[in-house]
């Protein structure tokens, strides 16, 4: 038995790059900011930035829906792949496959939206629903 799973709430440092297989199927590719628990040595808090793919009616919506700074949240699985450049040496990736992704930065109707397409209702404007307390606007974020 093994377990793959990855569950991450942060902010896109950039628009979502959509494109198209050959076959055309749908998928795009994103950077996410997470901010990590805790501050350092001069109390400053950092963040890692993980690279996200979705694919299909996923990425179709992420393309629409989300911008840069905007917040979601993604449940997916970690994947590593390889492959090699034009030097001719072997590089690694190592990237998210987002299966859900839960819009949670509020849209001007007042909904946020699930990358599968379903709307929720919420209350929480620019605030981090991660529950930790932060209360950052869009406008406060360094892209």
């Amino acid at each position: 038995m093994s377990l793959n799973q990855a569950v991450l709430i942060g902010r896109l440092t950039k628009d979502p790059e959509l494109r198209y297989t050959p076959s055309g199927v749908a998928v795009a590719q994103f950077t996410l900011a997470v901010d990590r628990p805790f501050t350092n040595q001069n109390g400053e808090r950092e963040a890692d930035f993980i690279p996200v793919v979705v694919w299909k009616a996923v990425a179709e919506n992420v393309a629409n829906y989300v911008k840069k700074g905007h917040q979601v949240a993604i449940t997916g699985r970690i994947q590593v792949r390889n492959y090699e450049n034009n030097e001719g040496r072997r590089v690694y990736v190592t990237e998210v496959v987002g299966q859900y992704v839960q819009f949670l930065t509020n849209t001007s109707n007042g909904t946020s939206q699930t990358g599968n397409g379903r709307q929720n209702s919420t209350n929480n404007q620019g605030t981090n629903s991660a529950g930790d307390g932060w209360n950052i606007s869009d406008e406060d974020l360094p892209f």
